[in-house]
This record gives structure tokens, sequence and C-alpha cells, in this order.
């Protein structure tokens, strides 16, 4: 059973909006630095829920970047294009029922290898391989503080929405259940778009999407879906008919709801 924080505890903040600034949601965060591979080690950000933790360890959620928006702090404006605010607002949720969350940097925080064309099928040569392999042994081992290695889960945006299906395909049992905003399978990239068979331990995943993306075609997206429902492996899909490439006010409690229901 999730432990919950009491919600008067939390690690973050929010500031309403005013006439003069944006509304903000602020969440305090730890930095650690964990080997890449070749290229020596990426900035890793990351944060624990107020309270004592289950006898398990928290449970853990993985938060991928988007492309070109690195993770460098936990502190977000309601003026950030591609609804960055919503992003600070599923950190918060995480944080405030019992998730630890931990940001891992993308390559010079620009964007993931999982889709890249000349790597996404040799992706056991990537330094994300490495990286992500490492990050998730470190969790393992406590180096991010008494975290269920059991209980871990993904989601991100855009190229992290793609990072967050690759989970799946890379790091086969590793994960509990992953939300893929604006995004799709793990080796799609936009328009380009063809999934394969999926793994048979898929774990159950949700997609979120705005019909009007004009980044990641909401059809990108569909393709997984059906995939997914055609091999039998749990999935549901939301959409924001008016939205584009971006997270969503109802973001958080999707999120969460879904990550609730794979414990």
């Amino acid at each position: 059973m999730l432990h919950t924080t009491a919600q008067a505890e939390s690690r973050c903040t929010d500031r309403a909006k005013t006439l003069l600034k944006p509304a903000e949601v602020s969440c305090s965060y730890r930095t650690t630095w964990i080997d890449s591979g070749i290229v020596g080690a990426r900035q890793v950000i990351y944060q624990t829920p107020v309270g004592t933790p289950p006898a398990g360890g928290w449970p853990v959620v993985l938060i991928y970047q988007g492309s070109f928006f690195a993770l460098d702090d936990f502190t977000y404006t309601s003026n950030l294009p591609f609804g960055g605010y919503y992003e600070g607002k599923v950190i918060q949720t995480l944080l405030n029922n019992g998730y630890a969350v931990i940001a891992p940097s993308a390559p010079a925080d620009l964007f993931w290898q999982t889709n890249i064309p000349g790597l996404a099928q040799a992706y056991e040569l990537t330094t994300d391989y490495d990286f992500l392999g490492n990050v998730l042994d470190a969790i393992g081992t406590g180096h991010f503080g008494p975290l269920n290695a059991q209980r871990q889960y993904a989601t991100g945006i855009s190229s992290g929405g793609y990072n967050s299906s690759r989970m799946a395909v890379s790091f086969p049992g590793k994960f509990r259940a992953l939300a893929v905003q604006s995004g799709s399978y793990a080796t799609c990239s936009g328009p380009l778009c063809v999934v394969p068979e999926l793994p048979a331990d898929h774990p159950p995943t949700l997609l979120l999407h705005g019909f009007v993306d004009s980044v990641v075609p909401w059809w990108s997206m569909d393709l997984y879906y059906d995939r997914l429902l055609y091999q039998g492996i749990e999935t549901a899909r939301y959409t924001e008919p008016l939205a584009g490439h971006e997270w969503f006010a109802a973001s958080p409690g999707k999120v969460l709801a879904w990550f609730n229901a794979h414990p």
C-alpha cells in the first residue's frame, strides 16, 4: 500500500500568479553525478518525500527531460513553454504522495539517444544505456536514499516520452508502469514512426497527448496505443482535444493515478 505524506508537509512551495509575476511551483532537490561511460559523469537531481519511508523504501519515479529543456532544478513558472509549469506540478504531486523523484540529465542536456538514427537499433552501445543502467544500480544500492527498486516508474515529455518507452525495451523487468507525455514508442521520431512487436513483459503504459501536437503527431502515439491493445498489454490513452506539444493541467493527476494503480 502506498505510503502518503501529509499534504501539509511538502518539499514544494507554490506562488500564485500576480500582475508582475507568473505562478511558480518550486521543490527542493539534491544533486549527484553518475558515470555515463566514455564521456564521463552526468548530473542527476532528485528528491525524496517528507516523512518516514515505508518498509521497502519509497517508490521512485524517473522523470526524463524533453529536448533542450534540462532539468537543472525543480522550479517551474507558468510562463514556461510546453506546459513546463505542469511538469513542476507532476513532481510536486508525486513527492506529496509518497514517491521519490529522480531526474537524470540527457547528454549535454539536449535530448535522449533512444531514437537517434543509427543509434536506435544499437542502443546498448550508447552512453544513455550505460548511464541509466548506472542510475538504476545506484537506486538499488541506496545512493539516493531508501528507495524501493521493486517499485520503479518512468515518465517524461517529448524526447523524454520516447525515453520512457525505452525503459520497456532495454531495461526489462525494471519498471512497474510508464506514463508517456507527448511521445510515442522508443524508436519513433515525430512523424517517422513504426511500432514493432513489443516485449511480452512491456509495463502498463499511459499515453497522454495533445490532439493538435505538430511536433509528435497524435496518430504516432495512437500507433503505439493500438499495438499495446493488440498484444493485450495494459494501457490507457488520454487526449487533450485543443492541446499541442505540452504538459497539461490534467497530467499530474493522471500520472499519479496510473502509478498508484500499479503498485
